[in-house]
């Protein structure tokens, strides 16, 4: 199997740190794949759901913050705010940040505000699915 090193930092602790054969990340764009071997670039990533497969062949998933992806000889560095295993999600909290996100959404009083509160949104609705899918498999 054709592996990678992959390195995902969240500000308060290494997520993961091994080899991996595959990783699927979130951007502005959609979903993004990363194979073994790929060129070098840096790529945006956006709040949302990763998904990796390690060196034993089990599938991971992650619930990461906006960051960027640095790929470079076959050495992928995801550099994020936060990273959740989406098992790890406190459902209850989940929703009561999505509550905050749509009121400040509501009453939002500049263009930055705004802009916080769209992502508090995206990042309670990511944290949410990927809850629900945890709880489902």
């Amino acid at each position: 199997m054709n592996t990678f090193s992959l390195k995902i930092l969240a500000a308060d602790k290494i997520f993961y740190q091994g080899l991996c054969s595959s990783l699927i990340i979130p951007t502005g764009d959609g979903k993004y794949g990363i194979m073994a071997n790929h060129e070098n670039t840096v790529i945006g990533i956006s709040i949302g759901d990763a998904s990796f497969t390690d060196e034993n062949g089990k599938r991971q998933g992650a619930i990461l913050s906006s960051g960027i992806c640095m790929i470079e000889d076959n050495t992928v560095t995801l550099l994020i705010e936060t990273a959740e295993r989406p098992e790890e999600i406190d459902r209850l909290h989940a929703e009561q940040d999505a509550q905050d996100a749509k009121r400040a959404l509501e009453h939002r009083g500049n263009v930055m505000d705004a802009r916080r509160a769209q992502a508090k949104m995206a990042r309670a609705i990511s944290r949410l699915k990927a809850a629900e899918n945890s709880e489902i498999n």
